[in-house]
């Protein structure tokens, strides 16, 4: 089992930056993919981008490519998530989640319903 504990959400200007981190627990973290999601009010929820267990192979949503930046940290069981440039579409609660299949392919890695283990999620909101 898997516990995930986002924090780092709040409220900032169009222009401005965030850093989410995902504080997760468990021996087996570090060998879990890692993504955030986001969902804004009436709307889907969303990929933001996904990370392999070993952090060398990324999916990032063409609307974030450019200005997030995912990062994990396995010795700290931490995945982060740098937001800059950020823009008032950018808003939503951003989730981050854990997926048990080993496998990482752009296919299944990027679809929510393939992950096991969710925060309970941290707004973001971006003021114009």
């Amino acid at each position: 089992q898997v516990q995930l504990v986002e924090s780092g959400g709040g409220l900032v200007q169009a222009g401005g930056s965030l850093r989410l981190s995902c504080a997760g627990s468990g021996r087996t973290f570090s060998t879990y993919a890692m993504g955030w999601f986001r969902q804004a009010p009436g709307k889907g929820r969303e990929s933001v981008v996904v990370i392999r267990w070993s952090g060398d192979d990324t999916y990032y949503a063409d609307s974030v490519k450019g200005r997030f930046t995912i990062s994990r940290d396995n010795a700290k069981n931490t995945v982060y998530l740098q937001m800059n440039s950020l823009k008032p579409e950018d808003t939503a609660v951003y989730y981050c989640a854990a997926r048990r299949i080993t496998s990482f392919n752009y296919r299944t890695a990027v679809e929510p319903d393939t992950y096991d283990y969710w925060g309970q999620g941290t707004q973001v909101t971006v003021s114009s």
